[in-house]
């Protein structure tokens, strides 16, 4: 296989000594890149006569490439490791969140107030007013990031302890991205029931649920549950935001190729929360010709295994996901590392779409296809056409609350979707700008203003 790209994720800061005369450093340098190393800062600590202290940044694409590359650098001659930092889990010593209150405490005023004995006036103005809890209290401005663990990233059933880092970083996402305060609530039990239950005993506190990494058909659910029994949108990001930015990329895709959604034949392989939403909102914006595939091939009518979410997708070809390629105009990729050969993609129709989004290895290279595909997204920010929730979840919570939706609806998707398409102007788009980057700052608005408008029209909102 094609060698991955380095990434952040998997980067060191080392500490070296070194002896301080001309040459030392580009030696040292080449090592590092002579075993795939990609290069960051480097910083000057100390410096003396006979010797220099140097910080070097190194990206590397797995654990065992860092260890490769400080045992390479621990073999140079005259070089001392003085220390090694692995910079992913530095930047999450002591957690990535905290609390900070919006008002100063200076005084006694100031405790009065905000605390008792007055603010027993403002409890049991919502003691009466109860819609009041909206305009004197974080409720508002507040999601709950729900887990079981069962389903953390690409990684599997870890526990609840275990997917607190990634619920911390989403909770950083929504603050720094759409100014909401979304906090982590991970949960010591996978019981569907208990699930429910608990985040109807914390509802009162929050404007909002986003569930995340738990496994389906559990997650389908506890979804469904909560949006029945709470008056807050519920919204499984695992499912609806993977659905919205790939539906917004795809129609993106689909103009530089000059096809339509409805004619194009779109094979999915995945069928666990994210491929089925993906095919429920592809379907409900115009795609006909859909064919999903799992672990074992082609979702097909003649097979009795099937979950009755997944049953609704079948199709009467039998057959492998090689089977399903062949003539296909796009394939969408939420399954696994390797699923996809350059010769599976060689038989896809002209100008294929391919999107491969499992993460962090994509079902087939980039490089192993740029040349045989119109378009290529993958989920990773080290290529073009990054396929990244955090397009669609901030400004779909952020529309939400401000309008005071009720619950969230495939409409609502929809429009997030075409919210998002709509900023690669007909002029930008280009086979390797199909979606906008994460940092542009007029997604989170654009997708807002969309769901509220949405919402409004629909009849949806409660202000």
């Amino acid at each position: 296989m094609t060698s991955l790209t380095p990434s952040p994720s998997f980067s060191l800061t080392v500490r070296l000594e070194i002896p301080n005369r001309a040459g030392q450093l580009a030696t040292i340098l080449q090592a590092i890149g002579e075993v795939g190393g990609n290069l960051g800062p480097i910083n000057l600590v100390d410096q003396t006569r006979h010797m220099a202290v140097r910080e070097i940044t190194i990206e590397a694409t797995s654990p065992e490439h860092e260890e490769r590359i400080i045992q390479t650098l621990k073999g140079l001659p005259q070089v001392r490791v003085l220390s090694v930092d692995d910079r992913t889990f530095k930047l999450h010593q002591g957690g990535k969140i905290h609390l900070q209150s919006k008002i100063p405490l200076k005084n006694r005023a100031d405790l009065a107030m905000a605390y008792t004995p007055g603010v027993g006036r403002v409890c049991s103005e919502i003691a009466q007013n109860p819609d009041q809890v909206y305009r004197l209290t974080i409720k508002q401005n507040c999601v709950a990031i729900v887990t079981d663990g069962s389903a953390v990233l690409g990684l599997g059933n870890l526990g609840a302890a275990a997917a607190l880092p990634v619920m911390e970083g989403k909770a950083m996402l929504f603050k720094e991205f759409a100014g909401i305060d979304a906090f982590p609530i991970c949960l010591a039990t996978q019981d569907t029931d208990a699930i429910v239950n608990t985040v109807k005993y914390l509802a009162p506190v929050f404007g909002g649920v986003n569930l995340e990494d738990i496994s389906a058909p559990r997650c389908f659910e506890i979804e469904q549950r909560l949006q029945q029994e709470l008056d807050i949108p519920v919204f499984h990001d695992d499912q609806h935001g993977t659905a919205v930015v790939t539906l917004a990329a795809l129609l993106n895709a689909l103009r530089w190729v000059g096809k339509s959604l409805e004619r194009v034949r779109v094979v999915i392989n995945g069928a666990g929360a994210a491929g089925l939403a993906v095919a429920s909102l592809l379907q409900r914006a115009g795609a006909q010709g859909l064919i999903l595939c799992d672990s074992q091939g082609i979702v097909s009518t003649s097979r009795f295994d099937l979950h009755p979410t997944k049953a609704s997708f079948a199709v009467e070809q039998t057959g492998t996901l090689a089977d399903a390629l062949v003539d296909a105009d796009v394939f969408l990729g939420l399954s696994v590392p390797g699923a996809v050969t350059p010769e599976m993609v060689m038989r896809m129709a002209p100008d294929p779409v391919v999107f491969a989004m499992a993460n962090p290895v994509p079902e087939i290279q980039p490089e192993l296809v740029e040349d045989k595909v119109a378009v290529m997204a993958t989920g990773r920010s080290d290529y073009p056409n990054q396929i990244n929730n955090v397009l669609a979840f901030p400004g779909i919570f952020r529309g939400a609350l401000d309008s005071r939706v009720r619950h969230l609806t495939p409409d609502l998707y929809l429009a997030a979707a075409r919210a998002i398409a709509s900023l690669v102007a007909p002029q930008e788009l280009q086979r390797e700008y199909i979606i906008p980057s994460v940092f542009d700052s007029r997604v989170v608005q654009a997708v807002a203003q969309s769901v509220s408008q949405c919402a409004r029209e629909c009849g949806l909102t409660q202000s």
